[in-house]
């Protein structure tokens, strides 16, 4: 009796496997179609994204991880459909556990979502030297979540994309060559013009290579100030990052030349001029006595 019972389950459950068998291949079949869609889609989708001119990192983004898994994710929820699965209850599961995450990473949905920004807009690429979020640099990499950049003393940045999407961001390699402005000052006293050769001498004496010849270098007056006639030395460089050791150089080869013209180059200082106001005041009080 207990064989004949065990005869019977083994039955029943060959049965309900050679029923099941169908679903099974079909489910499989399922899953292997969408793996093929991919192969032959995936290309032309990324094709067509690189024609359009979209950044290398967001094609990889949207042809490897969104466009793939959500095919892939469609043909489960298809295949365990065919298995009998109730793919509504599940699908409601999911979308609940989705909220949650969500809920519980904003901030990295914000970066993400600031991430496509940058690169369908493009304020900066990679190699640009930047100043945004107080920090000025040149930019290493640009990821979905975060910007990465290289400041002047070689430390190394990362600023999360919102931030810079959120803030005002100077790009100083957008249009090519930099103007770089270096501040000098001269007495009152001096001579505009000759204190502009000199300072165009000193520059070309420079032989500095780093200063492109073509804009060439002009000095400006900007400012009638208290103690100075201010004037700026504007020159042109390849790369932004250069700013700094050009402004040394040619603030160190101005001053040495200034010296040696005999131009001054004044301290701040103040001058106060008082008058004696008491002579006008008494006349005016005899002017006044004898009308009265």
């Amino acid at each position: 009796m207990e064989q004949f019972i065990e005869l019977l389950d083994l039955q029943t459950l060959t049965s309900d496997v050679i029923h099941y068998i169908p679903d099974v291949f079909a489910a499989i079949g399922i899953l292997i179609l969408f793996r093929v869609l991919y192969s032959v889609t995936g290309v032309a989708f990324r094709k067509l994204l690189e024609t359009s001119g979209v950044h290398e990192t967001l094609t990889h983004m949207l042809v490897d991880n969104v466009y793939r898994y959500s095919l892939y994710i469609f043909g489960i929820v298809m295949a365990a459909d065919q298995l009998g699965v109730n793919v509504a209850a599940a699908l409601a599961g999911i979308g609940v556990a989705g909220i949650a995450v969500g809920f519980a990473a904003q901030d990295t949905l914000s970066n993400i979502i600031a991430g496509f920004l940058i690169f369908i807009d493009k304020p900066f690429e990679v190699d640009d030297w930047v100043d945004v979020a107080g920090e000025s640099g040149l930019v290493t990499t640009i990821t979905m979540r975060t910007t990465r950049m290289r400041t002047r003393n070689n430390t190394y940045v990362v600023i999360p994309n919102k931030k810079i999407i959120d803030e005002v961001l100077i790009n100083h390699s957008k249009h090519g060559a930099t103007r770089i402005d270096t501040p000098l000052g001269i007495a009152y006293k001096e001579d505009i013009r000759e204190a502009r050769k000199v300072i165009l001498a000193a520059i070309d004496a420079m032989n500095d290579e780093r200063v492109l010849p073509d804009p060439p270098p002009f000095v400006v007056v900007t400012e009638l100030a208290g103690s100075s006639v201010n004037l700026e030395a504007r020159l042109w460089t390849e790369t932004p990052d250069l700013e700094e050791p050009i402004i040394s150089a040619v603030t160190e080869a101005a001053k040495i030349a200034l010296d040696e013209a005999g131009i001054e180059i004044p301290y701040p200082h103040l001058q106060l001029f008082v008058d004696d106001v008491r002579p006008p005041v008494w006349e005016d009080l005899k002017k006044f006595r004898t009308a009265s």
